[in-house]
C-alpha cells in the first residue's frame, strides 16, 4: 500500500468503528418513540431484548470472525461484515413490529460483531506493515497496539454522541432514520475499503474453521441470556424451564471448553488463558461491558420518562460524557507516550467509573439535572481512561499468529458482558418496579394519572437506582481485578 492508501485506510477504519458504536448506542435515544409506535402496551419490558439481540448476535459470531481473519485475511472478512451490517440496518428501518425489529437487530448484530473487532485487526496489520515499523519485523508493541488508543477515543465519542444523533432524528424526522442513516456511510466505507485496502494473506496450508466451536459459543450465550431474561419473570426460578436452561448452559459451556481443548484450530484457544495479562483483561472487559452497556440506556429513559425531557434534549445530557472521554483520552495518550503504565489508567478508570455509577444510583424524582450532567462527565473521565487500553494490552501480549482470535476474543467478552448486562438489568428493573409500583408494566406509566402515576414514577426511579447500584458493584469488582493486572515493562 502507498502512503496515501494507508492514510485513507486508517480513515475508513476509524469511520467504521464510529459507525459501529454509534449504531449500538443510537437506539438508546429512540427507545421511547419506538415503544410508542410499535408496542405501547409492553414495549418497555422488551427494551432489554432490543439491546441484547444485537449484542447476542455479535457475541455469537465474534470468535468465528477472529479465526476467519487469521485464516482468510482481514480484508475479505472486513468487507463481508460491513455488507451484513448494512443489510440488517435496512431491515431494521423497515420493521413493522417489536418482534420484527428485535429479529432484524440480531441480523444487524451479525455484521456489527465484526465492525469493531475486525477493524481493530485491520488497524493492527496496517500499523505492523507501515514502513517506519516494518524494520522490527513484527509490529510488536506500538506497531500492533498503537491504533487502539485512537480507535478507543473515536469509539468513546461515538458511544456518547450516538444518542444525541438518535434524539435529533427521532424529534425531527422518524426513529427509522437511526437505521437508514447507516446506509450511505456504510456504502462509502465499502467502496473506499475495496479500492485501497491491501493486507497480507495467509501463505501456509489452508486452516480449518471451527464452526462447531462457534456454534457452541453462540448456544451457550443464548442460554445464559434466556436464564437472565426469563428467570423470575416469565418463569419462576425453580421452574423446570429455568432449571433446564441453567443445566443446558452448564452443559454447553463444558462442551465448548472440551471443543476448544481438542479442536485442531479452535476459535478461542484455551492457551490464551494461560497468559496472565489476557486472562485478567478478558474478565475486565466483560465486567466493563456489563456495567456500561447494561445501564447507560436507563439514563435516557429516566430523563424522558421521569423528567419529561424530549429525546434530543435528553441526549444532550450525554455531551458532558463525550467531553470527558475526549479530554481524558488525549491526556491518557500523551502520558502513555511518556512512559506511564497502562495499568495506572485501567485502575483509575475503573475507580472513577464506579464512583460515577454510585452517584447515578442516588437519582430521585426531583434530583438537580446538573447532578446528572456532573455524574456523566465523571463517567466519561473514567471510561475514557479505559478505552483501547485492554485491547492494546491484548494485542501486545498475544502471540503474533493468534492476533486475530485474541483481539476478537476480548471483544467477545465485552459483547457478552454487554448483552448479559442489558438482559440482567432489565430483569432487575422489572422486578423492583413490580414490587413497588401500582401494578402492571412500566410501559403503562404514561397512561396513568393522579396518585397512581406518582407512585409509578417513584417506583420506576427506585428501579433505575437499583440498576445503577448493580453497575457500580460490577465496576468495583473490575477495580479489584485491575489492581491484580501485571503489565510487562516495555
Amino acid at each position: 500500500m502507498t502512503a496515501g492508501q494507508r492514510k485513507i485506510a486508517f480513515v475508513v477504519c476509524l469511520t467504521t468503528m464510529l459507525l459501529a458504536v454509534l449504531d449500538q448506542n443510537i437506539v438508546s435515544a429512540v427507545t421511547v418513540p419506538i415503544v410508542q409506535d410499535l408496542d405501547p402496551a409492553h414495549g418497555i419490558d422488551r427494551v432489554p431484548w432490543l439491546i441484547s439481540a444485537f449484542a447476542l448476535a455479535a457475541t455469537a459470531v465474534l470468535p468465528l470472525y477472529g479465526k476467519l481473519c487469521d485464516t482468510l485475511g482481514a480484508r475479505n472478512v472486513f468487507l463481508s461484515a460491513v455488507a451484513a451490517f448494512l443489510v440488517g440496518s435496512a431491515l431494521c428501518g423497515a420493521a413493522q413490529s417489536m418482534e420484527q425489529l428485535i429479529a432484524f437487530r440480531a441480523v444487524q448484530g451479525v455484521g456489527g460483531g465484526g465492525l469493531m473487532s475486525v477493524t481493530m485487526v485491520v488497524i493492527a496489520q496496517l500499523k505492523a506493515g507501515a514502513p517506519a515499523e516494518g524494520k522490527d519485523g513484527g509490529g510488536r508493541g506500538g506497531g500492533r497496539g498503537g491504533g487502539a488508543g485512537i480507535g478507543g477515543l473515536v469509539a468513546g465519542a461515538g458511544m456518547a454522541l450516538g444518542p444525541l444523533l438518535g434524539g435529533v432524528l427521532a424529534d425531527h424526522a422518524d426513529w427509522r432514520w437511526v437505521f437508514y442513516v447507516n446506509l450511505p456511510i456504510g456504502l462509502a466505507v465499502l467502496a473506499a475499503a475495496a479500492a485501497v485496502l491491501k493486507l497480507p494473506r495467509h501463505r501456509g496450508p489452508r486452516h480449518r474453521i471451527d464452526f462447531l466451536g462457534a456454534g457452541l459459543a453462540a448456544a451457550f450465550s443464548t442460554a445464559v441470556l434466556l436464564v437472565t431474561e426469563w428467570g423470575g419473570k416469565e418463569y419462576a426460578w425453580g421452574s423446570p424451564a429455568v432449571l433446564g436452561l441453567i443445566a443446558a448452559s452448564g452443559l454447553l459451556l463444558g462442551l465448548f471448553l472440551w471443543r476448544q481443548a481438542t479442536a485442531a484450530e479452535p476459535v478461542l484457544p484455551l492457551s490464551l488463558f494461560r497468559i496472565p495479562v489476557l486472562r485478567i483483561s478478558f474478565a475486565l472487559q466483560a465486567l466493563i461491558g456489563t456495567a456500561l452497556m447494561g445501564s447507560m440506556i436507563y439514563v435516557i429513559i429516566y430523563l424522558q420518562l421521569v423528567r419529561g425531557i424530549a429525546a434530543t434534549d435528553a441526549s444532550l445530557f450525554l455531551l458532558p460524557m463525550a467531553v470527558g472521554i475526549s479530554v481524558i483520552g488525549i491526556v491518557t495518550a500523551g502520558l502513555t507516550a511518556r512512559g506511564w503504565s497502562q495499568k495506572t489508567f485501567v485502575v483509575t478508570g475503573t475507580a472513577v467509573s464506579a464512583a460515577a455509577m454510585g452517584i447515578l444510583a442516588t437519582l430521585g424524582t426531583d434530583t438537580g439535572l446538573w447532578i446528572v450532567g456532573a455524574a456523566l462527565l465523571l463517567l466519561g473521565l473514567g471510561f475514557g481512561q479505559l478505552l483501547g487500553q485492554l485491547i492494546q494490552l491484548t494485542q501486545e501480549a498475544a502471540p503474533p499468529r493468534q492476533l486475530g482470535v485474541a483481539t476478537t476474543g476480548i471483544r467477545f467478552f465485552q459483547s457478552l458482558g454487554g448483552a448479559l448486562g442489558a438482559s440482567l438489568f432489565g430483569t432487575v428493573l422489572a422486578r423492583v418496579y413490580e414490587a413497588k409500583g401500582p401494578g402492571g408494566s412500566a410501559s403503562r406509566i404514561a397512561a396513568l394519572s393522579g396518585e397512581a402515576h406518582t407512585q409509578a414514577i417513584r417506583a420506576f426511579v427506585s428501579s433505575v437506582d437499583t440498576v445503577f447500584a448493580c453497575a457500580a458493584g460490577a465496576m468495583v469488582l473490575a477495580l479489584l481485578l485491575a489492581i491484580r493486572l501485571r503489565v510487562p515493562r516495555p
